[in-house]
């Protein structure tokens, strides 16, 4: 019981963690603005395969690479590839030109198709409260949807990581080594648009010491958020996971409307307070479930 609960509190701040990160992520992407996004999105692959050789080298888990190898984990993973890769040129290209709201949009509205996923894939059924959270942020959602010029880029946000987590939590393979293999996959396309750059004379990459820099630390700015995801959608309930991801879009919203100056509408306002009442239900809701289950909130010492 005590190891269980260990494990879902690990989950939980690997989720927080990498909604956080994932919040944070326009500042990197405006700091390297100067690359196009196709070409910052060849550099996320290149750079993260690099980095994930070196752990999966160091950390010594070459058996669990060949098990993520496998034909039916394979396939799996290699489509599991194409939506995240889908995920990061539009994300980037909505942050780079200025759509940040609409980018918080998407990520709003993700959490809610992850419930609904949930449910409909998973049979994972919701509480009462959990009812009434998913419709008041619907509602929120909605409000925003109806005012969005942009509203194709929230939804193929939405889309892309909704069914990538999906497909994440239903593939078996590790964190590490399914991300190792997902980058692995779209690297020789990454590096054929590269080489193509290169030899047009037209690549941003070397423009500057400080772009270099920005892009080479693209690995790393990617794989960290994406480990933490995997590995909490691995030991979270889908629905759970869900709710959780409301974080990011949050941290996006407040840097749109004050870093980065967006304008913020009236309906704006209004769908940001029903969806942080939704998760406000959600918390209450879980925290009721979590002390009927255990009344003490913390294990006992062990003696």
């Amino acid at each position: 019981m005590h190891e269980a609960a260990t494990d879902g509190r690990r989950a939980f701040a690997q989720a927080v963690g990498a909604y956080s990160l994932w919040g944070l992520m326009p500042l990197y992407i405006r700091a390297v603005g100067a690359a196009p996004p196709l070409e910052l999105v060849a550099h996320r692959v290149l750079w993260s395969l690099a980095l994930l050789g070196v752990l999966v080298t160091w950390l010594k888990r070459g058996a669990a690479l060949r098990a993520a190898l496998a034909p039916g984990t394979l396939v799996a993973l290699a489509a599991s590839s194409v939506l995240i890769a889908v995920n990061w040129l539009v994300y980037v290209w909505a942050v780079s030109r200025g759509h940040v709201l609409e980018a918080s949009l998407g990520y709003y509205l993700n959490p809610l198709l992850s419930v609904v996923l949930g449910v409909a894939v998973l049979r994972e059924r919701l509480r009462r409260g959990q009812v009434l959270a998913t419709l008041i942020a619907a509602g929120g959602v909605a409000v925003l949807a109806a005012g969005s010029a942009e509203f194709w880029v929230s939804v193929t946000l939405a889309l892309s990581f909704g069914l990538y987590g999906l497909l994440r939590k239903l593939t078996p393979a590790a964190a590490l080594e399914g991300l190792a293999v997902e980058t692995a996959v779209l690297a020789p396309v990454a590096a054929g648009y590269l080489l193509w750059l290169g030899g047009a004379g037209s690549t941003a990459f070397g423009s500057s010491p400080w772009l270099s820099v920005g892009l080479a630390l693209s690995g790393a700015v990617t794989v960290a958020p994406l480990f933490l995801f995997n590995a909490a959608a691995r030991g979270l309930r889908y629905s759970t996971l869900g709710i959780v991801q409301f974080l990011g879009p949050t941290i996006q919203f407040v840097l749109a409307a004050t870093l980065f100056g967006e304008a913020v509408t009236r309906a704006h306002a209004l769908a940001f307070g029903a969806i942080w009442l939704a998760c406000a239900i959600y918390a209450a809701d879980a925290l009721r479930s979590a002390r009927a289950v255990n009344p003490r909130p913390f294990p006992p010492p062990p003696e």
